[in-house]
């Protein structure tokens, strides 16, 4: 079980954004690279980053922020948001981002996800993000009509390294992430998922570190550690022992 903290860019900022609505974004720190670093020094094994305005934009925006992470620490760094192509794909990978995002490609461009899965093994995450169970697109600007089981079930045999579930009427909300779905997902691709949107507070990670939870990679979080609402030390004590 891994804690990915989240860092969320916005303008070259580290934000948090209510229910996915750019207009509802709260600045937690103005030096992005700084908060990795102290994320790093809190003992996160792992850093997720999304670029929100490429996500909106349809390619990278807050590459300059990225880069400058990728500088300041050692960590492997998963990133998504407006990675629509196999050349954005090569060029973050070639910068040393671990695992690449894609999200709204995966909808509009399944074979992009298959091409890249076969040319990086390992190193292409699929980013399934729900409104009402329908799967969001565009920066969850659109909605289709298709659900995230389906979705997913599109990559079964596609060598997808994992699903990051996000339920977006949850995200940045502090109401508990939704365990029922994210494990109904789970139990349905063979493909390591990951849990986002709405962890709140140490319930969350005791959620997670029961039986039913251990087929998951493990969680996301953003607002909680930002608002001090988790104890870092003691979650990442509980989840090292659950590994």
């Amino acid at each position: 079980m891994i804690l990915f903290p989240a860092i969320d860019l916005k303008n070259g900022q580290c934000v948090r954004l209510k229910l996915g609505d750019m207009a509802q974004a709260t600045v937690f720190n103005d030096d992005p690279a700084a908060q990795a670093k102290s994320f790093e020094e809190q003992g996160f094994a792992w850093l997720h980053l999304v670029d929100l305005n490429g996500a909106f934009e349809g390619k990278p925006v807050n590459a300059a922020p990225v880069d400058a992470i990728l500088q300041a620490v050692k960590l492997p760094v998963q990133l998504g948001g407006g990675i629509r192509s196999l050349g954005q794909i090569e060029a973050w990978l070639a910068k040393g981002i671990r695992r690449v995002i894609l999200g709204t490609a995966a909808l509009r461009d399944p074979a992009l996800v298959r091409q890249a899965c076969r040319l990086f093994p390992g190193r292409i995450a699929v980013g399934i993000d729900a409104k009402g169970g329908r799967v969001a697109v565009e920066g969850w600007a659109e909605t289709s009509t298709l659900t995230a089981i389906d979705l997913a079930g599109r990559f079964a045999d596609a060598g997808v390294a994992a699903i990051i579930f996000t339920d977006v009427d949850r995200d940045g909300v502090l109401t508990g992430l939704n365990i029922e779905s994210t494990l109904e997902l789970a139990r349905v691709v063979p493909i390591p998922v990951i849990a986002s949107g709405g962890l709140a507070s140490m319930n969350d990670i005791h959620r997670l570190l029961q039986p039913d939870c251990r087929i998951l990679e493990g969680a996301i979080s953003g607002r909680a550690l930002y608002d001090g609402r988790i104890d870092v030390a003691e979650a990442l004590r509980l989840f090292e022992e659950a590994r």
